[in-house]
């Protein structure tokens, strides 16, 4: 590997350093060895000690002073992963030069520093991005146009299917949905319906694919809010093998589970992985038939180092056969248990302690305390208040549930890996949470159908650079001691300075930021 110079300021200085790269065998990554070589004089290095008195008098002038200084480390980061993703290659396809610049300087500012439309301009002209793009411009009615542009356009599905053939997506697909809320009245996708969020509001429902082997999402679909999730699931099957991905595993939570759905699945040929919702009268019974055996030592197996039981079972739609299997795990028994009871006891005292006025209506005000746990409890009124007594029956037979539930499976999984993979939804799970927390996409600000689609794309590509990045520092084992916020703004210190007389340099990098870019197997 061929060394490289480069200068480093310091306290307005310039100096000369010679910076060769090397493989590290121990820590597997490309390091760097840096040599100093001088005092940048006239463009070339001079050591000051053995320079002529002429040399030494010329390096005594003052420094050129700084113009303006740049965010250039979170930049570079953030771009590096677009690069090893093609994402900037894709964008381009799809939109103007000035259009790209626009979409990846929104999606950083999502991951960086997630502000209002209108600031977004002022966080651009501090990034190293206003060196390249200058052209730009990043108003809020510019920013309003383009994501309306991209919104009633088919350049997202353009996008998903470019970033589908380009990753080789074609194993292990993780599909989930949430709930976007908003307080807008100019959206006509918000609609009520079930929010994972527990808000009163109207919203939006997300539905996310997640490519489990290379751990990005690869895809996303928006829907009215009044959508349950089990309707979503032909469409998104459809989708998924128009945009050419074929032979994969499809892993789904208990709120896709239909005898519909499941026919669909068989019928189509797609290998699934997904958790019944025991509301059908035969598969409570079919549970309660796999329970009277399923503590036999002949189902118990390990899973994360703890005892669990998986009991194979088959279930018949019409003339179809769907294999599964029921689980029973121990440890889940305990601890749904200690919440059950834990919460039956707070519930009971709070509606002891209650003094019901003349107006109050009882029955309403059980309801409220209850909390839907209304039907573990006996109640009546005694001298305005409450009389309670927590119901047995309904205790045990909610208890005898505990720990157990059924997966259905179409595919070669046997008992461990078909609950490995379902376990492993989590990972789209903390991706919902980065879209609402960190990447602060709600609530929705946008005041159209056209605009908030396009901002939906930007935050997906934002998710996608965040994810990879988190993977990146979860394989340099750095995830334990740093956050990707707190990694970026030790990296914000590494800047680009631009001097009077037009050079453009880099600030020193500290050891620190050096290690961090070492650990992640990056060159600055």
């Amino acid at each position: 590997m061929q060394p490289t110079r480069r200068i480093k300021v310091k306290n307005g200085i310039e100096y000369w350093y010679e910076e060769t790269p090397y493989y590290d065998k121990e820590k597997k990554q490309i390091r760097h060895k840096s040599k100093y070589l001088g005092r940048n004089v006239d463009g070339q290095p001079v050591r000051m000690r053995s320079a002529p008195d002429e040399i030494k008098e010329k390096t005594k002038k003052k420094p050129v002073a700084v113009k303006s200084s740049f965010d250039y480390g979170s930049i570079f980061v953030l771009q590096a992963i677009m690069e090893e993703l093609n994402l900037d290659r894709h964008l381009s396809a799809l939109l103007s030069p000035s259009e790209a610049s626009m979409v990846r300087a929104l999606a950083f500012n999502r991951i960086i520093r997630p502000t209002a439309m209108n600031n977004v301009d002022s966080w651009y002209e501090g990034t190293s991005l206003a060196l390249e793009s200058p052209k730009i411009n990043l108003t809020s009615q510019r920013i309003s146009e383009l994501l309306g542009r991209l919104g009633e356009s088919n350049i997202p599905d353009q996008f998903m299917s470019r970033l589908i053939e380009e990753t080789g997506t074609k194993d292990t697909l993780i599909y989930d949905i949430t709930s976007l809320s908003s307080y807008s009245q100019l959206i006509n996708l918000l609609e009520y319906g079930y929010n994972r969020d527990g808000e009163a509001l109207p919203q939006i429902n997300l539905s996310l694919i997640l490519d489990k082997e290379k751990g990005i999402p690869v895809m996303y679909d928006i829907f009215p809010g009044s959508i349950s999730d089990v309707s979503t699931l032909s469409g998104t099957l459809k989708k998924i093998k128009a945009h050419g991905i074929q032979d994969y595993v499809a892993v789904m939570d208990r709120g896709f589970f239909s005898l519909s759905n499941l026919r669909e699945l068989m019928t189509n040929k797609v290998s699934f992985i997904m958790a019944a919702r025991l509301q059908l009268n035969d598969l409570k019974h079919l549970l309660t038939e796999a329970q009277k055996d399923i503590d036999d030592v002949k189902y118990l197996y390990k899973f994360n180092k703890d005892p669990i039981f998986a009991k194979p079972i088959s279930y018949n739609i019409d003339s179809i056969e769907v294999h599964g299997y029921a689980y029973y795990d121990p440890k889940l028994e305990q601890t749904e248990k200690q919440t059950l009871l834990s919460r039956l006891y707070d519930i009971r005292e709070e509606l002891l302690k209650v003094h019901l006025n003349k107006n109050s209506n009882p029955y309403v005000v059980f309801k409220e305390k209850a909390q839907g746990f209304a039907k573990f409890f006996d109640w009546h009124v005694i001298d305005n208040r409450f009389d309670v007594a927590i119901k047995q029956n309904a205790v045990a037979q909610r208890i005898n549930k505990m720990g157990k539930y059924i997966i259905f499976y179409s595919g070669d999984f046997d008992e461990m890996k078909c609950l490995s993979l379902y376990r492993e939804r989590d990972e789209i799970e903390k991706s919902f949470k980065a879209l609402k927390s960190e990447i602060d996409i709600l609530p929705l600000n946008t005041h159209s159908d056209k605009t908030t689609r396009g901002f939906i794309f930007v935050a997906f590509l934002s998710l996608i650079i965040r994810t990879r990045l988190m993977n990146a520092m979860r394989d340099a084992e750095i995830l334990d001691k740093y956050s990707v916020e707190h990694l970026l703004l030790q990296l914000e210190k590494f800047r680009k300075i631009v001097l009077a007389d037009g050079q453009i340099l880099f600030t020193e990098m500290t050891k620190k930021q050096s290690d961090l870019i070492q650990a992640l197997n990056l060159c600055a």
